[in-house]
C-alpha cells in the first residue's frame, strides 16, 4: 500500500518590524489639542507630549523630561513652554530647556527631541523618520476639499486601539472580497494604483436586497468612492452614498499611528457637503449616522483582526488583489530613504474581473432575500 502526502501550504510569518513608518501621521483634530492642557500620546514606541502654547502653536515634544526623566504631559503649560512637574524645568516647542527657577544656568545640553508637525484642514499631523531626516516637499498631505468650509459639516471623529500591526489595516486598500462578506456592499468595480507614496483604491458598491435598509431613511442605491493613502497611515476617501432622494457627497478620513510593533490608535472622521435638500443640521445628522455605518464596520474589521493569524505569504485566487505588490508599496516607508527600490514607487494599475464575484454575490443575496421570505411567511 502507497502512502500520499498532499503537500500543505504552510504559513509564514516573521514578527512585526520594530521600526516605524517614516511618514506623517495624523494625531488627531486640532480642537482637541486646543483646550490649553498638556496631552499624552503613546505613539511610535514612547510616549509623546502635545501642548498648545501662548502662541497659539501646537508643539509636540518626547514626553520624558531628560532632567530626571518626570512625565511633562503631567506638567502645566507655563506661557510658550512646558513646565516639567518634577522640578518645574521649562520646555519649549523646539526641544531646547528655556529656563530652570532654581538654577543660575541652563545646561548646554539641555535639548530633547522635538517633532515636525503640520496643521492643515483641522488636523494635526507629526512626521516620523527613523533617519531623523526633515519631510521632503514633494511628500505632503494634500488639502481636503471641503474642511473648514461652511459648504460642509464639521468633522465627525472616532478613536479606538486596535492590538495588531497596521499593516492588517492597509492590506484592506486592495481586498474587495471582506466589503462582501464583512461590510455587508456589494462590490462591482475594484482598481488599484500605486505610484510614489500614494496607493489609490477606485471603489464602486451597489446596495444589497438582503440586507435591511435603515428605518425612516431613503433607500441606498450603492456608494462610489475613490480612497488614497498619502504615505503609510492617512487615507482620503472621496466617498459619494448614492440614494433614492439624491447622493450625498462625503470625505471620510481613514488615518493611523503606531503605538508599539503590534498595536495602533485608529482614527477616522467624515465630513459631509450640504446642499438645499441636505440643510445644516441634517447633514450633521447624516454625518453622524454614515459616521456610525463606518464605526460598525470597522469594528467587524477589528473583530477579525483580533483572532486572525500574522501571514506573509496569503495564498491567493484570481480575484484577489495585489496583496503582494500592495505590500512592496507600503514596504518604502521601513526602509532608509536611500534603499527604496524603484519596484516600489514605480506606476502599478490593477484592475479586477468583477465578472465572477458579482454573479455569485448576486446569486447569494437572491438566495438569503428567498430565505427572509420564507421566515416571513
Amino acid at each position: 500500500m502507497t502512502t500520499v502526502h498532499d503537500e500543505v501550504r504552510q504559513i509564514r510569518a516573521e514578527a512585526a518590524p520594530a521600526r516605524f513608518a517614516r511618514g506623517w501621521h495624523c494625531l488627531g483634530l486640532v480642537r482637541d489639542f486646543s483646550d490649553g492642557e498638556p496631552h499624552s500620546i503613546q505613539a511610535f514606541g514612547t510616549r509623546l507630549v502635545v501642548f498648545r502654547g501662548a502662541d497659539g502653536t501646537i508643539n509636540v515634544l518626547d514626553a520624558y523630561c531628560r532632567h530626571m526623566g518626570g512625565d511633562l504631559s503631567d506638567g502645566e503649560i507655563k506661557g510658550n513652554e512646558i513646565a516639567c512637574p518634577f522640578h518645574d524645568w521649562r520646555w519649549g516647542g523646539d526641544g531646547r530647556c528655556k529656563q530652570i527657577p532654581y538654577a543660575r544656568r541652563v545646561p548646554p545640553l539641555a535639548r530633547t527631541r522635538a517633532w515636525t508637525t503640520l496643521e492643515q484642514d483641522g488636523l494635526l499631523f507629526v512626521w516620523n523618520d527613523p533617519e531623523g531626516k526633515k519631510p521632503p516637499a514633494e511628500i505632503t498631505i494634500p488639502r481636503i476639499e471641503g474642511a473648514g468650509s461652511d459648504e460642509w459639516t464639521d468633522w465627525h471623529w472616532y478613536t479606538t486601539v486596535v492590538n495588531t500591526n497596521c499593516r492588517e489595516i492597509i492590506d484592506n486598500i486592495v481586498d474587495m472580497a471582506h466589503f462582501f462578506y464583512i461590510h455587508g456592499s456589494l462590490p462591482t468595480y475594484f482598481r488599484n494604483v500605486f505610484e510614489g507614496h500614494v496607493a489609490t483604491q477606485y471603489f464602486n458598491g451597489g446596495a444589497r436586497d438582503d440586507l435591511p435598509s435603515p428605518e425612516g431613511k431613503p433607500k441606498p442605491l450603492g456608494t462610489t468612492s475613490v480612497a488614497a493613502y498619502y504615505g503609510p497611515s492617512f487615507m482620503i476617501d472621496d466617498l459619494v452614498y448614492h440614494f433614492e432622494d439624491g447622493d450625498y457627497q462625503t470625505v471620510l478620513l481613514n488615518c493611523h499611528y503606531p503605538i508599539d510593533a503590534n498595536s495602533f490608535v485608529l482614527q477616522y472622521g467624515i465630513i459631509v457637503r450640504k446642499s438645499e435638500t441636505l440643510p445644516a443640521d441634517e447633514a450633521m445628522a447624516t454625518a453622524i449616522a454614515l459616521g456610525n455605518s463606518v464605526k460598525a464596520g470597522f469594528e467587524q474589521d477589528v473583530a477579525i483582526w483580533k483572532r486572525k493569524a500574522r501571514i506573509d505569504n496569503p495564498l491567493l485566487c484570481e480575484e484577489d488583489g495585489p496583496v503582494y505588490q500592495l505590500r512592496r508599496w507600503y514596504q518604502q516607508f521601513y526602509v532608509d530613504a536611500a534603499e527604496v527600490t524603484p519596484e516600489m514607487v514605480d506606476r502599478f494599475e490593477f484592475e479586477l474581473d468583477t465578472t465572477r464575484p458579482v454573479e455569485a454575490w448576486q446569486q447569494q443575496v437572491r438566495e438569503n432575500v428567498a430565505r427572509q421570505a420564507e421566515a416571513a411567511s
